[in-house]
């Protein structure tokens, strides 16, 4: 009886004790260079891994709230923006965690090298490439906002 007793104790599992702000951290990305879009481009996808805890399990809206801000560093001042969808609560604590994957096509979002007049419209002579890499932070149903994770540098082939 003691036995069984002291086994019941030890398989108790103790709930995540997250803070009630979601926390992102920086995974990788699938590749490190991509072409540059545009009307002629060949498809190519770059995707993103983040990994978020978050401690009161809010994550993702049902309505049109925006949740994940990615801002490109050769554009301080514009954000891209995007939804999460409704992540489920788990378990009693409410915490959560996980991953999130974002996917940037080179056609759909338009990865495009900034220089010349005219960006994704083909090779720009002269310029072979770009580095950017993105700045990532998201908000929760409550309006916490996460940390600022920042991603290595990708290199867009612009020829």
């Amino acid at each position: 009886m003691i036995l069984g007793l002291g086994l019941a104790l030890f398989s108790c599992v103790k709930p995540k004790d997250y803070p009630i702000e979601p926390e992102i951290e920086y995974i990788g990305f699938n590749k490190l260079t991509i072409l540059q879009g545009g009307p002629n481009a060949l498809n190519d996808t770059l995707v993103l891994r983040l990994g978020f805890t978050d401690g009161d399990g809010d994550l993702g809206n049902d309505d049109s709230a925006i949740d994940i801000f990615i801002t490109d560093s050769r554009t301080p001042g514009f954000q891209e923006i995007r939804k999460l969808p409704v992540i489920p609560e788990e378990g009693v604590g409410n915490g959560i965690s996980g991953e999130i994957i974002l996917r940037f096509p080179n056609k759909i979002d338009q990865i495009c090298c900034l220089e010349g007049e005219e960006a994704c419209a083909g090779p720009i002579e002269g310029v072979p490439s770009e580095t950017f890499s993105y700045e990532v932070q998201i908000r929760d149903r409550a309006g916490n906002l996460s940390n600022v994770v920042q991603t290595e540098t990708v290199t867009i082939l612009c020829e």
